[in-house]
């Protein structure tokens, strides 16, 4: 058995301490979200499946140098992963972006943004969702 080799792992923290049972790590292909001490509740992302990063840092964010990256996915289980209140989060998007782009260049995976608007709304989406799962 494999053991899996991480490239960031880092907990939620508060008042910038990782005094937390959530812990976050990234791998080359996936991305993890583990929580709880007792009974322990593991979710992971695959990279190929992220469609949209987003930052956010409220002041007191600021004050303690941390903040919440919000990873958006076409996965029917988590569509919406909040990494909250790591360490360095600007760097963290940006490594969580390089291995996304690798990800999907890796499974010649692109799809086409639209100019202009949304296509028929859900249609086009479920189209893109559907194409993946063909590809795994």
């Amino acid at each position: 058995m494999e053991s899996i080799e991480y490239l960031w792992k880092d907990r939620k923290r508060h008042f910038g301490l990782p005094l937390s049972f959530t812990r976050y790590s990234l791998s080359e292909d996936r991305l993890f979200c583990e929580t709880g001490f007792f009974n322990i509740k593991s979710d992971e992302v695959l990279l190929y499946r992220v469609r949209d990063l987003q930052l956010n840092m409220t002041l007191g964010q600021r004050i303690f140098g941390v903040g919440t990256v919000c990873v958006v996915s076409s996965d029917k289980s988590i569509p919406h992963l909040d990494l909250k209140n790591v360490k360095h989060p600007r760097e963290v998007k940006e490594l969580i972006h390089r291995n996304v782009e690798a990800a999907k260049d890796k499974r010649r995976m692109r799809t086409t943004e639209l100019v202009g608007g949304e296509a028929g709304g859900d249609d086009f989406h479920d189209a893109i969702d559907e194409n993946e799962e063909e590809l795994d």
